[in-house]
């Protein structure tokens, strides 16, 4: 997601092929100034870590203020009104005298709503959400989540949403791709997902999940094995080294991504209900 923006720190970083495709055009092929008025207006981005996300030396307000100042055009007095009703969308009391407060002074479940309050600013058609939950407790967590379905219904926008956490998936998305290695080894609607997983990998994310309707003592699946090395572009299967179910194929090519069923994708060689190389 950070290559679609271009964010990525270049060098060391680099893109060195694909496309980012948004309303026919390649972002990855736009200059500084034809991307700037994209990203934060168009396509928005909530970052991982909301303590680290807000300048410190500088108050909400101001912070605030910037991309609607930059992408609408606003005077600092219509950005403050309009921030006003931003930090009030996001279910943060007196607005008007917290726009004067700094980052240090919110907790952390707060500064991830001024994060989406922002990310919100300019109503963008498309927010990337980059694990906006892993820092916060459950309680705030649950109240993230909620907050982001009921912008996405109010606001109609498409959330791209980043996570291990697949109990959120469940709850918020209506497509799943899985990942691993860099690649996205299975792809479906979520409900059909959950119903038929068929990677091996998918099968041992779900596996891990404890089961509230389990009885008795049951050990939770776990993954043999450590995660493969980034910067080695593999000549097999990503995971073939830690899966079960792994043959020969496996180990000498790379499956392509591949339709198995009416929207749901696979990059597997291996039926995992057979435990039988695919036709």
């Amino acid at each position: 997601m950070l290559s679609c923006l271009k964010l990525i720190a270049s060098p060391p970083g680099k893109v060195v092929a694909g496309q980012a495709l948004f309303r026919k055009q390649d972002l990855l092929k736009m200059d500084s100034d034809e991307i700037r008025k994209i990203r934060g207006s168009k396509i928005s981005m909530v970052f991982q870590d909301p303590m680290t996300s807000l300048n410190p030396v500088m108050n909400i307000g101001q912070q605030m203020a910037e991309p609607l100042i930059e992408h609408l055009d606003m005077t600092r007095e219509q950005a403050r009104k309009r921030s006003i009703e931003l930090l009030g969308l996001v279910g943060i009391p007196n607005a008007d005298e917290r726009l004067k407060d700094y980052p240090h002074q919110y907790s952390g479940g707060m500064r991830q709503r001024v994060m989406i309050a922002m990310a919100l600013s300019c109503v963008p058609q498309i927010l990337i959400a980059d694990e906006p939950t892993t820092a916060l407790d459950v309680t705030i967590q649950a109240q993230i989540v909620e907050l982001v379905k009921r912008l996405r219904e109010e606001l109609g926008m498409a959330i791209i949403w980043i996570t291990h956490d697949l109990g959120v998936v469940a709850n918020i998305a209506h497509r799943v791709a899985v990942m691993y290695g860099g690649y996205i080894i299975e792809e479906a609607p979520v409900k059909e997902l959950y119903r038929n997983p068929s990677h091996p990998y998918t099968l041992g994310l779900i596996g891990s999940l404890p089961k509230l309707y389990e009885t008795g003592h049951t050990r939770l699946y776990s993954i043999e094995g450590m995660p493969p090395v980034l910067y080695r572009k593999p000549s097999s299967c990503p995971f073939a080294p830690r899966c079960t179910f792994a043959n020969e194929h496996c180990w000498n090519e790379n499956p392509p991504l591949e339709d198995i069923g009416p929207g749901h994708k696979l990059a597997c060689w291996v039926d995992v209900k057979s435990g039988s190389e695919r036709a």
